[in-house]
């Protein structure tokens, strides 16, 4: 991969994803084999005025070790360092990048129900700090190869070539494989604001999804409550971009709204596990009842992490001939694989979604059926053949998605 593409690609990461402006300090999330790219996109904040970069380093050798031989009561602690390190992003508010290159198998056989617990508890530590910062700060997920992810997606390659085979991938559906990718998503961010815009005008108050695997379901929406895609606006009015790639057009519906069964379109990676081919039973908007032909211990792990797991957060429509379903792959990452087709979230929904909504207490906006959960867990449900009906709050049917896609 030419030098010049990969700078670019971090120069997209840090001016449009992230928008760092001068004086902000940044903070960069990622694995210990991401060094080199590490490297461009630090020094690409530096350029773009940033004060310090901070960069957290995660090993998945460690957490496996952790996991394995680490005593439960001590991993669900979190140390002062992990505290202090939390009360700084309230207080400096870094902009916040992830740099997502995980194994999909990286915790294949170890105690799910183990990690489950500890994850549940150190989230419900975190959330009431974090919090305090939510939609104060600029903050983007995006990608780079590691060995193991590579391997996962292109088995048949050598390491070297399935990098490299990784790293085309990424930057193809990521917009930037010119080296233009902020032009690229100028572009697109205009392309998403025409169909969000005219989701809004609708006034929706329910979603009737169908497809021929089996999916029949029924989700209520919120009044007030909006659509968007690509780009948004911290409270400060600076205009960021939380995913690259993305290809959805989102809403939070209605907490307590959701009747019927969805089948996965895709299987889903969480916590090191695949959880392939399973399907999710709601009645009173609960998911009640869920199956799955691999890796189904995972899967009702996510339904106990709090009260507000089991359910819905999150409705995104994504067209089935969206740029990463034409690549032909299967990711096993859920920033690429949720883009590739319509997807739903088990868990916390996007306050900032309802309109006004800095005029509003996290009290009074779950008051208005915005689910409350320290989780948040997309899963694919979009296929060649999906219908999406919304209804308006006259009654009247409109059509949103007709075999896989877009129906205006």
């Amino acid at each position: 991969m030419k030098k010049s593409i990969l700078k670019a690609y971090a120069k997209l990461i840090v001016r449009t994803g992230v928008a760092v402006k001068r004086g902000q300090p940044v903070l960069i999330k990622t694995n210990v084999s991401n060094e080199a790219f590490t490297a461009m996109v630090v020094e690409e904040c530096y350029k773009a005025g940033a004060t310090k970069v901070v960069v957290e380093w995660s090993s998945e050798a460690v957490a496996r070790a952790n996991y394995k031989y680490g005593k439960e009561k001590y991993l669900s602690e979190l140390t002062p360092m992990q505290i202090a390190s939390q009360h700084w992003q309230n207080d400096e508010l870094p902009c916040m990048i992830w740099l997502d290159c995980d194994d999909p198998d990286a915790f294949g056989g170890l105690d799910m129900e183990k990690i489950a617990r500890i994850s549940s508890s150190l989230r419900k530590q975190i959330w009431p700090i974090r919090v305090l910062r939510e939609n104060k700060y600029q903050w983007c997920i995006a990608a780079c190869p590691s060995e193991a992810w590579a391997k996962k997606v292109f088995p048949e390659l050598s390491k070297s070539k399935a990098v490299g085979a990784l790293w085309q991938a990424i930057l193809e559906c990521s917009r930037a494989a010119d080296g233009n990718g902020i032009a690229n998503w100028d572009v697109h961010n205009e392309n998403f604001r025409s169909k969000f815009e005219y989701l809004n005008s609708l006034d929706l108050r329910e979603l009737k999804y169908k497809a021929s695997n089996g999916t029949d379901l029924s989700v209520g929406l919120i009044p007030n409550m909006t659509f968007l895609g690509g780009g948004e606006n911290t409270l400060g009015g600076i205009f960021f971009q939380p995913n690259i790639p993305s290809e959805e057009v989102f809403t939070t519906p209605m907490r307590g709204k959701a009747e019927g069964i969805v089948y996965s379109s895709k299987p889903l990676s969480y916590n090191g596990v695949l959880i392939e081919n399973f399907s999710v039973r709601f009645h009173e908007g609960k998911a009640v009842e869920v199956h799955a032909e691999k890796g189904e211990e995972a899967l009702k792990s996510i339904l106990s992490i709090d009260e507000g797991s089991a359910y819905l957060g999150e409705c995104a429509f994504v067209p089935y001939e969206s740029p990463i379903n034409q690549t032909g792959l299967l990711f096993y990452n859920t920033l690429f694989d949720e883009n590739a087709a319509c997807h739903l979230a088990l868990g916390r929904g996007f306050s900032n979604l309802y309109k006004d909504f800095e005029k509003y207490t996290e009290d009074e906006l779950q008051s208005f059926g915005i689910n409350d959960s320290s989780s948040h867990v997309d899963f694919m449900i979009g296929t060649r053949d999906m219908s999406i009906v919304g209804i308006d709050s006259k009654g009247v049917e409109h059509k949103i998605f007709e075999n896989g896609t877009w129906a205006f």
